[in-house]
């Protein structure tokens, strides 16, 4: 998977070490990252620049979610895939999720796991399982 510096992967996580870790996993692989901490600062960063892959917590600052950013991400960009990274999703979030076709992670997330499931949906087969 040479081609892996060629894809930009936008990560948001209101958990600064979780971020850290995320990015720096992601990097490791060749990825390029840009990591939020804040809806408001992740759709700004969807303003300045393109990515193929949007992996975002589920609950955000104050009463913001990852549906929220992801949102926008699709706005801008439909077909990008994205996922939500969550410890707690109620059924109607993951009804929701898979209503928009929109993966869902649970935390805490393996690596191997966690690696596996960004590559796919990188290569488009981002169906819902």
């Amino acid at each position: 998977m040479g081609d892996a510096g060629t894809y930009r992967i936008l990560v948001v996580d209101d958990e600064t070490s979780v971020l850290v870790t995320y990015q720096l996993i992601l990097e490791q692989q060749g990825y390029l990252v840009a990591a939020c901490a804040t809806s408001v600062e992740a759709i700004r960063e969807l303003g300045r620049q393109d990515f193929d892959l949007i992996l975002c917590d589920y609950s955000l600052e104050e009463q913001h979610t990852g549906f929220e950013v992801i949102t926008e991400a699709r706005r801008l960009k439909p077909q990008v895939p994205a996922a939500l990274l969550t410890g707690y999703a109620t059924k109607e979030t993951a009804d929701e999720a898979s209503g928009k076709n929109i993966g869902v992670m649970f935390k805490p997330i393996e690596i191997e796991e966690f690696l596996a499931t960004t590559s796919k949906m990188l290569r488009g087969d981002h169906e819902p399982d």
